[in-house]
């Protein structure tokens, strides 16, 4: 491990990458200089992004699931201490290069072939975008809704006030990153107001822990549990899957390996967990106080009488959605399209193509219950992030020994042009871990290879992949 800690940071000639074809300014490696992210930073920015509503609907959505509350925390820590691994490990990578995650995809898929798992990836993020989009949008129609009262008689509403919140988030995906650095230091603190008022008055109103955290799991034996828990695990894995591709893009401004493997370990289990049991005791206590679980943050406020309190905490939940949503959903996206054609899709341009497909994927269905946004959603990409991860780990760590030729990452026909731009052994080995996790959607026995399928398709590509390379080594040795 401590070798790990002392891995040295690798800084490329930026004159010698401009005249290269895959190369632009927003893919660049950066500077030793740029890399001033020390464990503090690393660990804020992971607070900021788990301190929000999809991280509150997680929980809630646990508890509305049937489990009660240590169930759903147990379930939350232990899919975020297992993702924290290949989060660490990809960031590795971005932290001695200084380079993003679409450009450490060519190492392994190819220099063109890397436009598959960044598209995969890509796609995934624009959806992220579009449900806090939602959610932002909805808080924005229950504001309106109360200032004025004829709005919420408007059949429409929730479909205006989603639209004119994508139209905020447009604003600063054109302004660029600058722009929103005050909001994102003002979002995390304004969600953690609103989450622990609520807790407050779930404590209060419920009747203290006693009645609020009493709720007893549904299931009425552990078989039931554990078929609820398994897919359940898979989608907390999930949930920080896609950045766990990606982190590179934030790891490349660390200090060193030790800033960025202990700042993700402070900053994300904890926080999430946290701020879950915020979910996790808030739905319990809506059982207790309205007779249902409630899983849904803004509709919960809706039912508060002060609309002064409802204003205030609907106006903190918008700010920071928002500032999440352009740190977490459209830095990587846009990225990974800007990937496609480095010479004109800028980040940007990125940003927009993002904005739009949040949209065409329509996350209201996504958002329509607590099954259609854990196991749908959730478990359902993760059968397409799992392989991912599983080949960028083996083939950087094992084939390539955390040794890569920087310049040739950005230009055709050289150590990573393969054939005609293409690994084929990585494409063969993603389409082999996707197919085996997706099956069990189709063949009702081997369901469970669905219910695991992030942990599925990470190791069978992973294996593959290996397979692949190393017999690749074996032949060119022979030779």
């Amino acid at each position: 491990m401590g070798k790990f800690f002392s891995e040295g940071l690798v800084e490329t000639d930026l004159s010698v990458l401009n005249k290269t074809s895959l190369f632009n300014k927003d893919l660049a490696p950066t500077k030793i200089n740029q890399r001033t992210w020390g464990t503090y930073n690393i660990a804020s920015l992971w607070i900021g992004m788990s301190v929000c509503i999809t991280t509150y609907m997680l929980a809630s959505g646990l508890i509305a699931g049937g489990m009660n509350w240590w169930q759903a925390l147990m379930t939350i820590a232990l899919g975020n201490i297992i993702v924290l691994i290949p989060m660490i490990l990809n960031a590795h990578a971005g932290t001695k290069y200084g380079i993003p995650f679409p450009v450490l995809a060519r190492a392994s898929f190819g220099t063109l072939g890397s436009n598959v798992p960044a598209l995969l990836r890509a796609i995934v993020a624009c959806g992220w975008f579009g449900i806090q989009t939602w959610i932002g949008g909805q808080a924005l129609n229950s504001l309106i809704s109360i200032l004025i009262p004829e709005w919420s008689v408007w059949n429409l509403g929730s479909a205006a006030g989603f639209i004119i919140f994508w139209a905020v988030n447009v604003y600063f995906i054109v302004k660029g990153m600058e722009s929103i650095k005050r909001l994102e230091a003002l979002g995390a603190p304004f969600l953690l107001i609103v989450g622990i008022a609520l807790l407050i008055w779930a404590y209060v109103r419920g009747g203290g822990w006693g009645p609020m955290l009493s709720q007893p799991s549904k299931f009425q034996n552990v078989e039931e549990f554990w078929k609820f828990f398994i897919p359940a695990l898979t989608g907390m894995v999930g949930y920080w899957a896609t950045l766990s591709l990606n982190i590179p893009d934030f790891s490349r401004f660390a200090k060193n390996q030790k800033a960025q493997m202990l700042g993700q370990a402070i900053g994300l289990p904890p926080t999430m967990v946290l701020y879950s049991f915020i979910g996790v005791a808030v739905t319990s206590a809506t059982v207790v106080i309205f007779g249902e679980a409630i899983w849904d943050p803004v509709t919960l406020l809706t039912k508060f009488q002060n609309p002064i309190i409802v204003i205030i905490s609907l106006a903190a939940l918008m700010v920071a959605t928002l500032t999440t949503n352009i740190a977490a959903n459209v830095v990587s996206p846009a990225n990974d399209f800007a990937n496609l054609y480095p010479q004109k899709i800028t980040f940007v341009r990125g940003g927009l193509m993002t904005a739009v497909l949040g949209i065409l994927i329509m996350p209201w269905k996504l958002l329509s219950d607590y099954s259609a946004y854990i196991f749908g959603w959730l478990v359902g990409y993760s059968s397409f992030l799992g392989p991912i991860a599983g080949i960028l780990i083996c083939d950087y760590f094992l084939i390539k020994k955390k040794k890569l030729i920087v310049i040739d990452l950005y230009r055709r026909n050289g150590e990573y042009e393969y054939r005609n731009g293409f690994n084929v052994k990585a494409i063969y080995s993603l389409a082999a871990g996707i197919f085996v996790a997706l099956i069990g959607l189709l063949i009702p026995d081997v369901k469970f290879l669905y219910d695991y399928a992030w942990f599925v398709g990470f190791a069978v590509s992973f294996t593959i992949y290996f397979l692949f390379m190393k017999k690749n080594t074996a032949d060119l040795s022979a030779l």
